[in-house]
């Protein structure tokens, strides 16, 4: 048989916090009871969510998780960053609910994903539809990259931000005159925002004022492009 669909069941402490969450990123309920048990259901477009609460639910403690599949990772999350920055003045990079950037993904054959963790402390892992969207043509092999390339497993896809943190530091403790400029940005900025999702904001200050102090030729700035609108957000985080 064909056309079947799965819908994630996750859990939460408040369906009433889940619902206001989600709608920030676009999502409306298309059913909601309290009882005999609270449980919503949202929506945005093709995209169906449903969750259950659970009294004195931890949402440091959920395994909760899914996978959505997407032709648009960069639409998708720049949907959601709008809606952040309108609902909160800033992207959520720390704390829960909290969003992650798009980056290539390792243990994802270097594909793009980025994770929103809800309310209730469970990840929605967003990645490239493989079936949708070819192979990456540029694939960077300086020791930086592989050093983030690493970072983003620990961080991004397990949660290990202090394993992260210590991959980064060792890479950025070790300085080399082959270092790719664009490619030491990526990851001081990648730091700075482990830094701010560790509540360190000194640290994170630091970080992205050594990145801003990097000089640039006209095409390293377009390459690095994405890590200063990180930054941006960051820095929006910070005050």
């Amino acid at each position: 048989m064909a056309n079947e669909v799965t819908v994630p069941l996750l859990p939460c402490p408040s369906i009433d916090d889940v619902v206001a969450f989600y709608r920030v990123l676009g999502f409306d309920p298309t059913y909601q009871q309290r009882r005999p048990n609270p449980y919503v259901a949202l929506r945005r477009e093709d995209l169906h969510l449903h969750f259950f609460e659970i009294a004195g639910f931890d949402p440091e403690q959920s395994y909760g998780s899914c996978l959505v599949l997407t032709a648009d990772i960069e639409g998708l999350h720049r949907a959601f960053a709008t809606g952040m920055r309108a609902a909160y003045g800033k992207v959520l990079v720390s704390g829960t609910p909290r969003m992650t950037r798009p980056r290539a993904r390792k243990n994802y054959d270097g594909l793009s994903g980025f994770s929103v963790i809800d309310p209730g402390g469970n990840w929605i892992r967003v990645v490239h539809n493989v079936e949708t969207v070819p192979a990456p043509q540029r694939t960077s092999t300086g020791r930086l990259a592989r050093a983030v390339a690493n970072a983003v497993v620990q961080a991004d896809s397990r949660g290990e931000l202090r394993q992260a943190v210590r991959i980064l530091d060792s890479a950025l403790a070790r300085p080399s005159s082959d270092d790719d400029p664009v490619e030491l940005v990526e990851a001081l900025v990648y730091r700075a925002e482990l830094a701010v999702a560790l509540d360190d904001p000194e640290t994170a200050t630091d970080l992205l004022n050594r990145a801003e102090q990097i000089v640039l030729t006209d095409d390293e700035t377009v390459r690095a492009a994405p890590a200063f609108e990180n930054a941006a957000d960051l820095a929006a985080a910070l005050r």
